[in-house]
């Protein structure tokens, strides 16, 4: 039985013309496109590899593998993104992404318009954008009185002394945020910059690494957060986390205040 990746890189290989990457049209040709050995030293796998993933064997496909596949294919920024889903890999690509001037624009406009905390996280969840009332609510993290360049969501909760009396549920709060961060770093996990941040908060924080050695998993979820303002008080929200469409990599949340 053909495999839906099987099916997807056979039809792909199919629509590649040989004159386009430089190989000769040679002899008669039985098939349009790329013949299966051409395809296969383009990605440095056998032409064995290939016939059994085309045929729908067991076989592995490697991150890596699956990015000279996309090279070697001339596949679009969608299509990559799908060929990494059927492969059930994370894009190393992907995770790494960075904004470019117009998705920032765009990201802190959306942001900007939205009139209660609001902000964007990346794989990584380093806040790449947040509104004046996140800024305010979350002065050590977003705010100016955060020492963090890079903003990361789980450096403040760990690292940060004022977190434990901000956030009024600390060691709920933070068991379920290392198990959803780990939920969501899936099959990414060995990604450098993912690594290195859990690398690094195991080192520092005695907290996090009793958490992430407890090898929970958590969906992320909605739902109340209390928080003990150092000016404003007692405050509640109600958490809403949202996916941006096109950019699988960022996600948006948004804290609407609960009336007293």
């Amino acid at each position: 039985m053909i495999s839906k990746l099987g099916a997807f890189v056979r039809a792909h290989r199919e629509r590649i013309a040989p004159e386009s990457i430089g190989l000769p049209l040679g002899d008669r040709r039985r098939t349009p496109g790329l013949r299966r050995e051409e395809l296969a030293a383009l990605c440095g796998v056998s032409t064995t590899w290939i016939t059994w993933l085309e045929q729908g064997r067991p076989v592995s496909a490697s991150t890596k593998t699956l990015a000279r596949l996309a090279t070697a294919l001339r596949l679009s920024e969608a299509e990559r993104s799908y060929l990494f889903k059927l492969g059930d890999k994370v894009d190393p690509e992907g995770s790494i992404k960075d904004l470019t001037d117009a998705n920032a624009r765009e990201v802190t406009k959306l942001v900007g318009v939205i009139q209660s905390p609001a902000y964007v996280l990346d794989r990584q969840w380093n806040a790449v954008a947040w509104n004046s009332e996140a800024a305010q609510l979350f002065s050590t993290w977003l705010g100016s009185e955060s020492l963090d360049n890079e903003r990361n969501l789980l450096q403040f909760m760990f690292l940060e002394r004022s977190a434990n009396d901000f956030i009024t549920d600390w060691s709920e709060r933070a068991r379920r945020l290392v198990a959803e961060f780990r939920a969501e770093c899936g099959k990414g996990m060995d990604d450098p910059p993912i690594k290195d941040i859990v690398a690094m908060l195991k080192k520092q924080s005695s907290d996090f690494l009793q958490l992430w050695n407890a090898q929970e998993v958590i969906a992320r979820e909605g739902g109340v957060r209390t928080f003990l303002h150092p000016t404003a008080g007692q405050l509640a929200f109600e958490q809403m986390t949202l996916q941006l469409q096109g950019r699988p990599d960022l996600k948006l949340t948004v804290l609407v205040p609960i009336a007293a």
